[in-house]
């Protein structure tokens, strides 16, 4: 099956995800609350309604956070561990079904959907290890008599805002890190693709997690994350999403110095190099270019390849994203699924349109594909200027575009040319261009010759304006620890 295929989908042999709040350990419907239609993007019917929370909803979950906290916060490591040991195997039991939701709101493939809440297991097992790990420590004094320690305290309730594109991955990482600190949380997730933060809800609900130290929201995103964060009973923020709202949301919490971590929107730069392995490198970009449809904040999207192998590394690229399977999630054989949105078919479209204005090819695809779902085409396009919009903004889709270099030097320069400083990919056999362009790119993680981002044991997070903060690693509490000095004698 060709990338322009595609293919009609499983009918729908389970029931879609329970949609609610939660708040103080409870599940609140729809009841007397207004609502708004959840959508399969591959076909455009209403899988569901979600409840908003009211303005009273959001004051009970803080209040259920403070009241929570108080005890949460002193419980010992132990006993946090063994509730995060319990979601991690409660994720795993229950990955086919949460999977299935995801796909079904979202659209991803099902593998993809399926390996996301796996993988995420792997999360809640790490914090649980390491939050039996944070240490304070003691520092020598200057008198005999004197003792003076460095404790590491939870900051106290905190907020998160996650987003859709991977919405149990995301949102698992903010609850994991926040609890496992001992800090209680309030989070919003994405209202397009809300079953995976239902489900998160369920599986603390079940693994004995406390009433009220996780609380989840829905609403209108201005009107929830402007309350919340105005909030006296927040203490810090956490929040992955786009740059434009990353940065409203960050000056707000600023104002209220409130402690934040931002994980913000890249434009990924990827460099081949002549010395690089050709197929591997064209390979292994076009697979991760279509992953989720290229909505994801570290997608390869803007391809610097030296002159003496763009020819070849173009037509082996081209060629594996012309045989992408795209359609319906549910089909086990779909590589890639429909956009998210039907609002992200018009930007793909605008992108490709800016493209041909400046005097690009669209070499393969460039349109959408007939279907009643959100499909665009897996994009490939070529002579580009360096001001183009696909090479100055962040597509979040499969388009690439591709341009060649002859001086290494120059292409680091193009690379750290926007604001951007989220992830960047180099292939080269020679340790010392990897050393050379590892150290000069600007960005807050590096791939050479593979794909390693994104495991629970290393951080996540980016610099410029890409984010402040990381998730993820021996890094991970840091955001919602505080830290007290104590001496006596």
């Amino acid at each position: 099956m060709s990338a322009t295929t595609i293919t009609a989908g499983q009918k729908q042999s389970a029931a879609y995800e329970t949609l609610a709040l939660y708040i103080d350990g409870r599940f609140l419907g729809a009841e007397g609350r207004k609502t708004e239609p959840v959508y399969n993007p591959a076909t455009g019917e209403v899988l569901a309604q979600l409840p908003h929370a009211t303005r009273a909803d959001l004051d009970a979950a803080l209040a259920a956070a403070e009241r929570a906290f108080a005890t949460w916060s002193r419980t010992s490591p132990l006993e946090r561990s063994a509730v995060l040991r319990k979601v991690a195997d409660l994720a795993r039991a229950r990955a086919e079904s949460i999977g299935r939701n995801i796909t079904l709101d979202q659209g991803k493939p099902i593998a993809e959907s399926v390996g996301e809440v796996q993988v995420c297991a792997e999360h809640a097992e790490w914090h649980a290890e390491e939050c039996r790990r944070i240490y304070g420590r003691v520092i020598p004094a200057r008198r005999h008599d004197v003792r003076q320690l460095v404790l590491r305290e939870p900051v106290g309730v905190c907020t998160a805002f996650t987003p859709w594109n991977f919405p149990f991955n995301q949102a698992i990482r903010k609850m994991v890190a926040a609890l496992g600190a001992g800090c209680t949380l309030v989070l919003k997730g994405p209202e397009t693709a809300p079953s995976a933060v239902v489900a998160l809800a369920r599986l603390f609900h079940d693994a004995g997690l406390p009433a009220g130290c996780l609380n989840v929201v829905w609403g209108v995103p201005a009107e929830v994350s402007d309350y919340l964060i105005r909030s006296p009973i927040v203490r810090k923020v956490s929040f992955t999403g786009s740059i434009p709202v990353g940065k409203q949301l960050a000056a707000l919490a600023g104002a209220h110095m409130k402690r934040g971590t931002w994980e913000l929107g890249g434009h990924s730069p990827a460099i081949v190099f002549d010395d690089a392995n050709v197929d591997q490198a064209a390979t292994t970009l076009a697979r991760f270019k279509t992953r989720n449809a290229g909505q994801v904040c570290v997608s390869p999207s803007r391809f610097y390849v030296q002159s003496g192998v763009y020819d070849r590394f173009a037509a082996k690229f081209i060629e594996v994203m012309r045989s992408t399977r795209v359609g319906d999630g549910l089909e086990k054989a779909t590589q890639m699924g429909p956009l998210a949105h039907a609002r992200r078919v018009d930007v793909m479209q605008a992108f490709v349109d800016d493209a041909r204005s400046r005097g690009g090819e669209v070499v393969f695809g460039g349109a959408r594909l007939a279907s009643p779902g959100n499909f665009f085409s897996p994009t490939v396009v070529t002579g580009l200027p360096d001001d183009a919009r696909l090479m100055t903004e962040e597509p979040f889709g499969p388009i690439a575009p591709l341009t060649p270099f002859t001086d290494p030097q120059d292409a680091i320069r193009r690379a750290n040319s926007l604001p951007y400083g989220l992830a960047a990919y180099l292939f080269t056999e020679s340790l010392k261009t990897a050393t050379m362009a590892a150290g000069a790119i600007e960005a807050g993680m590096i791939n050479i010759n593979h794909f390693g981002m994104a495991l629970a044991e290393t951080p996540f997070g980016g610099i410029k304006e890409s984010g402040i903060g990381s998730e993820g690693g021996a890094e991970t509490f840091d955001g919602y620890l505080v830290t007290k000095f104590v001496t006596h004698c």
